[in-house]
């Protein structure tokens, strides 16, 4: 008993010294915390006010921690608690850290009776957490402003955030967190008991023309209670409203086709190079896709990244590996296979169908039937310009990559050896052959290119959802499509249909029809349009036209 009492002395004395030097240090945030320990609970909601009128970011940590019951008060000072020990007698002691980096303070553990616990009680737990929401309004991450900003309009009783609302609507310098710092001061006041103050609130709902406040003013439309005035201001408010919503609605439509016209293309690219010199329907082009995904997922384990510990860097390494992986498999297509199927439409495509059939299952048994994708950080989040009005950085990733590769095959195909060799085989391949160029190797470079393009749609995919191995097939029916529409062999025609009939698609997905009628109706269009002009949208010239 008395070694355990000189332990107690000498581990209280260390301790003390520690914490003494720290207090030295005269910083104001530590002295406030100390108002956490006080036994009155008006006092401890005081400290807690005063704590996030400093809006010191260090507090949004700290909070949390008094929150789920892990600070302590000890020799007048709030540490944090490590973990709590007990040993072969059920005695208890906790190991303690500093309140602002968690460290350890020292090697020992204090026994639990010689340390006060701070455990706030339900009333005061939602209290720190809307502590934590005001805390926000101070951040000096815009992100971090306007979720703060946003939420603390859909709280009751926030009548003391006005002030701080209203300094933000007026001062601050991102303008969505302007515009939401009035809209959700705007939201509070409507909860008012003062008419005059919701009238007024209503109306400067209905000029900000706020989606999040339309079903707050719904449920107060609703009610029996509310007077002409009143009501007359929140349909006012609600027409306005709705409006906005119909433009949101609009735009998500027309981005959403983009996207998917982005991956079409990328898609189609490969697709209309392969048909159009070759004359083969590759029906394992969705199968290269799939490769270049599991390539990037491939590079991912590699570079052990993950959502907790992200490596971004993989993500540049991928690209790369996307296409060769993809090229390579595609090359070994045509070597073994296309190659002895030239000028035999429906064998290529009945043997090209068996062997996407044949990679779909081979990926199967060694991947499983659906493997998670972990974008970099830096294509998380979206671009809000306008609001309501947002754009995914994946999204807009996809689509700057798909104008680089419509870029890189223009290139290809205008200012390389290579790319004159390959417009001479499309063009005519017997004259071609007569001036010397080896169309045999043409071919396979060409088929190899296809393929590295579709890894490539493949590559940007990962971005949007997770890795499966017949994800190819969703869109290889697509890409045919957009190959027949805007003409084989032309890149301008592929670019242009691919967009148009993404933007199609979703457009009829978004209005009366649902996704499978959408489809439907959009394969009646297609042969409706192939009926009136059979070339595509860029009908060949010159010796093509008259084949």
């Amino acid at each position: 008993m008395c070694i355990r009492q000189i332990s107690r002395c000498v581990a209280a004395a260390s301790v003390f010294f520690m914490l003494a030097a720290t207090a030295s240090l005269g910083d104001p945030l530590a002295e406030l915390l100390r108002g956490l320990a006080q036994e009155d609970g008006e006092a401890r909601a005081a400290t807690l006010q005063s704590l996030v009128a400093t809006g010191d970011e260090r507090l949004e940590t700290i909070l949390e921690d008094y929150r789920r019951g892990s600070l302590y008060s000890w020799n007048d000072q709030i540490v944090f608690g490590i973990d709590l020990i007990e040993d072969d007698d059920l005695n208890e002691f906790v190991r303690i850290g500093d309140v602002f980096s968690h460290e350890p303070l020292l090697d020992a553990a204090i026994p639990l009776e010689d340390i006060l616990v701070l455990e706030p009680n339900g009333a005061e737990r939602r209290r720190v957490t809307r502590a934590k929401t005001l805390l926000g309004l101070s951040a000096r991450q815009k992100i971090r402003r306007r979720a703060a900003v946003r939420k603390i309009g859909t709280q009751t009783n926030r009548t003391a955030a006005l002030e701080k609302l209203q300094h933000l609507a007026e001062t601050d310098g991102d303008r969505i967190v302007r515009f939401a710092a009035a809209e959700s001061s705007a939201m509070i006041k409507f909860r008012s008991q003062d008419e005059t103050v919701q009238r007024e609130a209503a109306e400067a709902l209905g000029r900000l023309r706020s989606v999040r406040a339309r079903s707050l003013l719904e449920e107060a439309v609703r009610r029996e209670d509310v007077t002409a005035p009143l009501r007359d201001s929140i349909e006012t408010a609600l027409a306005r409203i709705r409006g906005r919503e119909r433009l949101i609605a609009t735009y998500d439509i027309v981005k959403s086709g983009i996207s998917s016209g982005s991956v079409l293309v990328l898609m189609a690219l490969g697709l209309a190079i392969i048909f159009g010199m070759m004359g083969v329907i590759n029906m394992a082009h969705g199968e290269m896709m799939m490769i270049g995904s599991y390539a990037t997922y491939a590079t991912q384990l590699l570079f052990k990244h993950t959502p907790e510990h992200p490596v971004n860097s993989y993500y540049i390494f991928a690209l790369p590996l996307a296409f060769c992986a993809s090229a390579l498999v595609a090359g070994l297509i045509e070597y073994l296979v296309v190659r002895r199927l030239y000028k035999r439409p429906l064998e290529s495509l009945l043997a090209t169908y068996g062997i996407g059939l044949i990679m779909i299952q081979t990926i199967r048994s060694i991947f499983g039937d659906n493997r998670p994708s972990n974008s970099p950080s830096w294509l998380q989040g979206a671009l809000e310009f306008l609001p309501g009005l947002t754009l995914p950085y994946n999204r807009l990733f996809i689509l700057m990559l798909c104008f680089a590769c419509v870029l890189g095959v223009s290139a290809l195909f205008r200012y390389t050896s290579l790319g004159l060799k390959m417009r001479a085989t499309l063009q005519n391949r017997d004259m071609a052959a007569a001036m010397g160029i080896n169309t045999r190797m043409v071919d396979s470079v060409t088929f190899m290119t296809g393929g590295g393009l579709a890894g490539v749609a493949g590559y940007a995919l990962t971005t949007i959802g997770g890795i499966t191995p017949d994800m190819g097939q969703n869109y290889i029916v697509d890409s045919f499509l957009v190959v027949v529409t805007g003409g084989v062999g032309n890149i301008a025609g592929v670019v242009c249909s691919g967009f148009g009939l993404g933007l199609l698609n979703k457009v009829l997905e978004g209005t009366l029809f649902g996704a499978v009628w959408a489809k439907i109706i959009m394969l009646l269009i297609v042969i409706a349009f192939i009926q009136y002009k059979p070339s595509g949208l860029f009908a060949p010239k010159g010796r093509l036209a008259d084949e």
